[in-house]
């Protein structure tokens, strides 16, 4: 009997067109969520507001933030859509249950949200999308956060598998 313990391997993971996919779709659902929460928000705020000054005063500072201070609150606003997505979905974005993946632990186990926030913020290290660059689809977020993100029917299939092989020589009492 085998009693190992089961480890994600690179046959596991999800192929360099679905990380690809899943930044993709991630990104146009994140900008579409934005402009609609700003456009909300927006029409709320300005039905409250008798002095529209004010109100255009604050719409000019906010266009003329510079584009440093533009990109950083951006990359900060979408690691925490990343951290909410994968919390609540389950180590899923729109991304991953369009493309059939999932973010796992190295024995295949769901992340806690500890590990999702830690995968979140370390996606603000600078240049951390040119990690994809290695031999590996797997970036820094994933190396550092010790997660992976695997296609799903290779997961589940190779659980199986290994299961089965765990119960060979396994007595059943009947």
């Amino acid at each position: 009997m085998s009693n190992k313990e089961f480890t994600v391997t690179p046959d596991l993971y999800a192929s360099r067109g679905n990380r690809f996919a899943n930044f993709i779709i991630d990104k146009i659902v994140f900008y579409a969520l934005i402009l609609g929460l700003s456009f909300l928000a927006g029409m709320i705020v300005y039905s409250f507001f008798t002095d529209t000054t004010t109100f255009d005063k604050f719409l000019y500072e906010l266009e003329n933030i510079g584009d440093l201070m533009d990109r950083l609150i951006t990359s900060i606003i979408f690691a925490v859509f990343y951290m909410i997505s994968e919390i609540l979905l389950k180590g899923k974005t729109i991304g991953k249950y369009i493309t059939k993946t999932v973010v796992v632990m190295e024995d295949g186990s769901k992340p806690k949200a500890s590990d999702i926030i830690l995968r979140s913020l370390f996606r603000l290290i600078p240049f951390e999308a040119l990690s994809f660059l290695g031999a590996e689809a797997r970036g820094w977020h994933d190396t550092l956060s010790k997660t992976y993100v695997v296609d799903i029917s290779r997961l589940e299939a190779k659980k199986k598998t290994h299961s089965e092989l765990d119960q060979i020589g396994v007595s059943l009492n009947i």
